[in-house]
């Protein structure tokens, strides 16, 4: 199956109340694993890149055919779409320019003036050609490719502005962090996600879903996430196997136990593992594509 821009598959899963999960490729181990643990589950899913990542693996050209080209030598057959996470401006054209069927333009650390504009102008780049975009008010906490959010509530006014700019999902800061959760997390804040759903129809984005107990994701996505975005949990899931595989001594004791596909592949299962998993409580539903979407 071709990629496809994902702007009705979200408007079905917030409906439909449930998710579709957004996962961060590395690689191609990564990718291949996303693949495989959505095939599994019949599901669609969205495969991104933040631009830390996308720089690592080449740009935003090379990411785009890797995924499409992994996609098609997989036999892949549930919906794909290539997404760029937290792009600032620069980076949302470019990977407009590259053929990402969706973006996510990040001007939360923008006065909101100018997040607004420029959030305008990357619609009006994006839509001619097919592409969905994401925009964020407020901001998430923690630490993503240099940004630091110290999780300050959306505005419910701004959520608003944001959503009337013609984008296509939408992601508020509701107490969510990215990273690690400390300790002495509060939690997410449901009287301001409640407000925002009131607000805004469109397809609600939860940014820091890695380490949100299980239980505080689900009433989210009850209350109108559709899109949950997942790095963490699969990096975490990454090191733990290929640790227990170097620490087990099979990069020295196995025939050829340091070939690097060998090295890899304990690690590329967990993160097929992982991201079967968080499917399996997100209640996403399979969907077919008419033709015309492809």
């Amino acid at each position: 199956m071709s990629l496809v821009h994902g702007t009705e598959i979200f408007q079905a899963a917030r409906a439909g109340h449930y998710a579709v999960g957004a996962f961060n490729t590395n690689n191609l181990e990564w990718t291949r694993a996303i693949l495989a643990g959505a095939q599994e589950k019949n599901v669609p899913v969205l495969i991104q890149t933040s631009m830390g990542a996308a720089k690592y693996m080449g740009g935003y050209e090379l990411c785009q055919q890797l995924v499409e080209a992994t996609i098609k030598s997989m036999d892949i057959t549930v919906p794909v779409i290539m997404h760029l996470d937290h792009g600032n401006y620069e980076a949302a054209k470019a990977a407009i320019a590259a053929g990402y069927n969706s973006v996510m333009f990040d001007g939360h650390d923008l006065p909101f003036d100018e997040n607004l504009a420029k959030t305008k102008e990357i619609v009006a780049l994006a839509h001619p050609k097919g592409i969905s975009v994401e925009a964020e008010v407020g901001s998430i906490g923690g630490e993503e490719d240099g940004v630091i959010g110290e999780g300050e509530l959306a505005s419910v006014a701004e959520a608003k502005q944001l959503a009337a700019t013609g984008i296509d999902f939408l992601a508020a800061g509701i107490g969510n962090i990215h990273g690690v959760y400390p300790a002495n997390w509060k939690g997410l804040n449901f009287k301001r996600l409640q407000e925002i759903a009131d607000a805004v129809s469109l397809p609600l984005v939860l940014h820091g879903g890695s380490g949100i107990p299980q239980d505080q994701v689900e009433k989210a996505i009850s209350m109108g996430i559709a899109k949950l975005n997942i790095n963490t949990e699969c990096q975490i899931s990454f090191a733990k196997a290929t640790r227990k595989y170097i620490e087990e001594g099979h990069d020295q004791n196995d025939v050829k136990g340091f070939d690097p596909r060998k090295l890899l592949a304990p690690g590329t299962k967990a993160i097929q593992d992982t991201v079967e998993e968080i499917i399996g409580w997100m209640g996403t539903k399979p969907v077919k594509l008419v033709p015309e979407e492809l």
